[in-house]
């Protein structure tokens, strides 16, 4: 971080000799205005002046990422006016548009007059962005799942995950899966989210074909029921998607994407629950979905301030001609706010209605599966309609400065930034559902939970949260998760 500001520094220096810049314009020992931790905001004053023109904006440490990439992020160009008194704010505007894209360790900003006209730089630190990944991973939804299994210890799954990120140095994404033991998986997917001039226009593209050798085929007592079998499959997933991305920042996407789904199960799935596929042991159907995500959070990785807004509509049209279509629409909003002193509170409410005039069991995911009331991992809930509201109150508890690991030089890798916050919880959750068996007894009741968790913030965006917690239903437990919960 220090290189790259002195880099940076050197650079305006540089430039502002070549232009006859007189000598009290020149970067001096200034105090940063209000920013995140990991990077600076410098802004050398211009005497005199009120508004100004800016004449060149440069960038430092990009040796990989294309500098059109991060020109499309900014919302000034060369000729454009500013006002001097806005302008630490504008900088840092971008200065975290560009911190978002999540491909630098650290961006500073430092801006001078020269010959009465704006020179800005931005400075980057570029991270690693080629990440072969082990795949050793549970078969089950969580870790108190999978450890109440007594098959627990064959429903592992090995392989290997290849991620290149800003590949070509544009931004892109290619991801592989090969993943083989309890179940199997093979996947292969491309995303752009900009391309030509202007960014504005990307795709993505994916094909994924999996093979599971258990099946949770139905509900009983808020828990799933697997059904396994030692030869063969008893369901087996294939799906191709493309679809178009309409960006015009990394704070805003909108999505387009059409997916062709095949999934099997076998005759013994079919028999133990007529209604997984609705008495059918294959469908085909094609999925359309619209999605629009304004992400206006100070960091993607761990929020403190700002807020995100999702809504995400998708039609599921049956080939067989007889399946009913279903139509799903999801919304989360979520609000970070800066209480002071190392404070920091969280809201967000997510919700899902789905109307159809049939549905699958398959079909009727609700709670416990991508959105959770927490206290309840150990359970699902079924149902066609849900809301979920969460709040939170954080306390930053340690901040210290990035440990850095002398034994390897390579500075993409070498720096280990930790934070650590206190969390204090409450959730609520509730399920529509119509007809239920008796022994599912948390649909269509109010769920509630509250805990106390202590998250830490790490390497490459990794977010590790420990949480204890008490549930509506009076029950405790210890709880470890891998994101941040809201």
């Amino acid at each position: 971080m220090v290189g790259v500001l002195l880099t940076l520094r050197a650079l305006v220096a540089g430039i502002g000799l070549g232009l006859s810049q007189p000598a009290d314009t020149l970067p001096r020992s200034l105090v940063p205005v209000v920013a995140p931790s990991d990077t600076l905001v410098r802004v050398v004053p211009c005497p005199g002046v009120v508004r100004a023109a800016v004449g060149t904006v440069l960038f430092a440490g990009n040796s990989v990422t294309k500098e059109r990439i991060l020109r499309a992020e900014l919302d000034f160009r060369e000729g454009d006016t500013l006002t001097l008194a806005d302008l630490p704010a504008r900088l840092e505007t971008n200065r975290s548009r560009l911190f978002n894209l999540q491909l630098f360790h650290s961006v500073v900003v430092q801006s001078s007059c020269a010959g009465g006209r704006l020179l800005i730089v931005f400075g980057v630190q570029e991270r690693w962005y080629t990440f072969p990944v082990p795949i050793l991973s549970l078969a089950d939804r969580n870790l108190r799942s999978w450890s109440e299994r007594a098959d627990r210890w064959r429903r592992v799954d090995y392989g290997i995950h290849i991620s290149r990120y800003n590949f070509r140095g544009r931004n892109e994404q290619v991801r592989a899966n090969l993943q083989l033991g309890f179940n199997r998986k093979y996947e292969l997917f491309y995303e752009a989210p900009g391309l030509g001039a202007y960014r504005r226009i990307g795709l993505g593209l994916g094909a994924s074909f999996n093979q599971s050798r258990t099946v949770d085929y139905a509900t009983q007592a808020d828990r799933l029921v697997p059904l396994r079998t030692d030869e063969g499959f008893p369901i087996q997933r294939l799906y191709a998607t493309a679809g178009l991305r309409f960006r015009q920042t990394v704070q805003s996407l909108t999505a387009f994407d059409v997916a062709y789904r095949r999934e099997r199960i076998s005759d013994s799935t079919n028999y133990y629950n007529p209604d997984y596929y609705l008495g059918r042991t294959q469908r085909e159907y094609l999925e359309l979905t619209l999605t629009s995500t304004r992400n206006q959070r100070n960091t993607f990785a761990y929020p403190l301030t700002g807020q995100y807004a999702q809504a995400r509509l998708t039609h599921r049209i049956f080939l067989d001609g007889t399946t009913p279509s279903i139509t799903t629409l999801r919304l989360k909003y979520a609000r970070y706010l800066s209480l002071g002193h190392g404070f920091y509170y969280t809201g967000g409410f997510s919700g899902q209605a789905r109307l159809a005039r049939r549905l699958a069991y398959a079909d009727t995911r609700a709670l416990g599966y991508e959105d959770l009331v927490r206290g309840y991992d150990e359970y699902v809930i079924d149902g066609r309609h849900y809301g979920l509201v969460q709040q939170g109150v954080s306390y930053r508890l340690l901040h210290p400065d990035p440990i850095k690991l002398k034994a390897i030089g390579n500075d993409k890798i070498n720096t280990i930034p930790l934070a650590l916050y206190l969390n204090i919880f409450a959730d609520a959750g509730y399920v529509a559902a119509g007809t239920t068996i008796p022994q599912n007894r948390l649909p269509n009741h109010m769920l509630r939970a509250i805990g106390l968790g202590v998250h830490l913030v790490t390497y490459y965006d990794r977010v590790f949260t420990a949480e204890y917690t008490l549930n509506g239903l009076g029950q405790t437990g210890y709880f470890f998760r891998a994101d941040f919960p809201i």
